[in-house]
């Protein structure tokens, strides 16, 4: 069931009548009852797993929180067996994860090394897995680390970890921010409900307009790189446009339907190409992923023994500034190898991952080089110039990395580098198609792209200077506001390539 379809539309509209029909104590209910029919509409075989992670991470925490509980018990020995409990409830919940995810990855390499012949499992890949795993594991980390009291109630934990907005493409949710809106009382409120719908719509247009008008020009070059050799850095700067149009736009869009309902998701999206280092895009990018790898992957890795040792080692080998800096550096190689293992079983995502987490430990390290010749070029610390060029190679570096998103070979993606800096013929995307009106039309379309991009720049900026878009259209008069949000309404389904939105990029995940 797409997010943009029909369908949808009416599952919302009767959800939300409910909601604020029933009596507000009962209104978890009636999101829990929500979130598992949206799942069972798309896949009933996938709740099995759902339900999997649900009672392990349950039945887990409570187990942690009754050892802890014991009166008289020693601190030492309770801290000693909850340890043996939160590594038995993170390999249940991500052995689950990892059979579903890269069971055929493996098995692939197995036959690749040894010659073999297994054949590959007939496995389903659940919707949000690998959200509703890491929301989970979560939670079950915070209450090994006592940040979080175990739910008792089982329903609660359920919806907490089920909420159906949550499910497409995250955000990954804390049980301390997420959990305690679950279950509280809301009222009606119109403003809420507007800044909802004005969320959804920005979202969806993002999605229809910027990223499936860009699809339509990226599956065409990247199928046939060599024909449209010419087009290869058109394509890679399109592509950049779908990814964010289409990641973003799905994360809007949840974030309004919860909106709807007087919850608050996590953000995830802060204007990640303005970003001035790669290390600064990841605050931006899907912010709650990365939030999520440096509270439970980085500062455990960094902070364990094996760091603290191989520190003091560094720190004699090569002085106390220098030596400190390299536990950081291995902990952000593992966490960005980490992440491209999350987005996808590939050697590709192990190499794009690798990518990056190999810039930043480079960039750390050497971050006081770069300090002093920026001092011994007389670059001011303001410089307008200087902060354009930051964002600029910025902006390069990650679309460096996106050639292993538009490639299946390591040769063809070093073959598709070299078409962008040796060739360059934009005239050649005027022979693709835009939809039922063929090339005619192709001019049109890119004119529609373009004007959707300046639109997305322009209200980007000015977030980007400190303006709060929906708190200023609010001031305006109720008309005014209504009568933008209907221009936008009617030009989605006019513009868009498609009556209905494609599949969702990170929905994969």
């Amino acid at each position: 069931m797409q997010i943009t379809s029909n369908s949808f539309i009416l599952f919302l509209v009767i959800g939300y009548l409910l909601y604020y029909i029933v009596p507000s104590k009962w209104q978890w209910i009636v999101l829990l009852g929500l979130s598992y029919a949206y799942y069972l509409i798309v896949s009933v075989p996938a709740v099995v797993f759902l339900l999997y992670s649900t009672v392990v991470t349950y039945g887990c925490a409570l187990w942690i929180g009754g050892l802890y509980a014991k009166e008289g018990a020693d601190r030492n020995a309770s801290r000693g067996k909850a340890r043996r409990v939160i590594v038995l409830g993170l390999l249940l919940d991500f052995g689950m994860l990892a059979v579903l995810k890269y069971s055929n990855f493996m098995i692939l390499n197995l036959n690749a090394l040894f010659r073999s012949h297994l054949s590959l499992l007939q496995l389903i890949l659940p919707l949000g897995i690998s959200y509703y795993t890491f929301s989970s594991a979560g939670y079950l980390l915070d209450v090994y680390w006592e940040r979080t009291k175990p739910e008792t109630n089982f329903f609660h934990y359920a919806l907490f970890v089920s909420f159906f907005p949550q499910m497409l493409q995250g955000p990954i949710n804390r049980y301390h921010s997420l959990g305690v809106q679950l279950t509280q009382e809301h009222v009606f409120s119109l403003h809420s409900t507007k800044q909802g719908l004005e969320r959804i719509l920005w979202g969806v247009f993002k999605k229809m307009i910027l990223a499936d008008w860009a699809a339509v020009y990226v599956d065409v070059i990247f199928a046939d790189p060599e024909h449209y050799s010419g087009l290869i850095l058109i394509g890679q700067l399109l592509y950049a446009v779908q990814l964010y149009g289409d990641f973003s736009g799905g994360i809007d869009v949840m974030i309004g339907v919860a909106q709807l309902f007087g919850i608050t998701l996590e953000e995830n999206f802060n204007r990640p190409y303005f970003a001035i280092s790669l290390a600064d895009f990841w605050r931006r990018w899907h912010m709650t992923l990365g939030l999520w790898m440096k509270d439970y992957v980085m500062y455990p890795l960094t902070l364990s023994k094996a760091m603290s040792r191989l520190g003091k080692k560094c720190k004699k080998a090569l002085g106390r500034k220098k030596g400190r800096l390299i536990p950081i550096c291995i902990s952000n190689i593992i966490v960005f190898l980490l992440v491209g293992i999350w987005h996808g079983a590939g050697w590709g995502f192990i190499i794009w991952g690798l990518y990056n987490g190999l810039i930043i430990a480079f960039s750390n390290y050497f971050a006081d080089r770069f300090a002093a010749a920026k001092k011994a070029l007389h670059i001011p610390e303001k410089s307008a110039l200087w902060h354009i060029f930051m964002v600029v190679r910025t902006f390069v570096i990650t679309m460096i990395g996106n050639y292993v998103d538009l490639t299946d070979s390591f040769s063809r993606m070093l073959r598709m580098m070299r078409y962008a800096l040796t060739r360059f013929a934009p005239t050649q995307i005027l022979e693709i198609s835009s939809g039922k009106l063929g090339t005619a039309y192709t001019p049109v379309a890119l004119g529609i792209l373009a004007a959707g991009c300046i639109l997305l720049f322009a209200v980007s900026l000015a977030q980007e200077r400190g303006v709060r878009i929906r708190d200023t259209l609010s001031k305006w008069p109720l008309p005014v506001e209504f009568g933008l949000c209907l221009v936008l309404l009617i030009c989605i389904p006019m513009f868009s390539p498609m009556a209905m939105a494609r599949g969702f990029i990170y929905a994969q995940f």
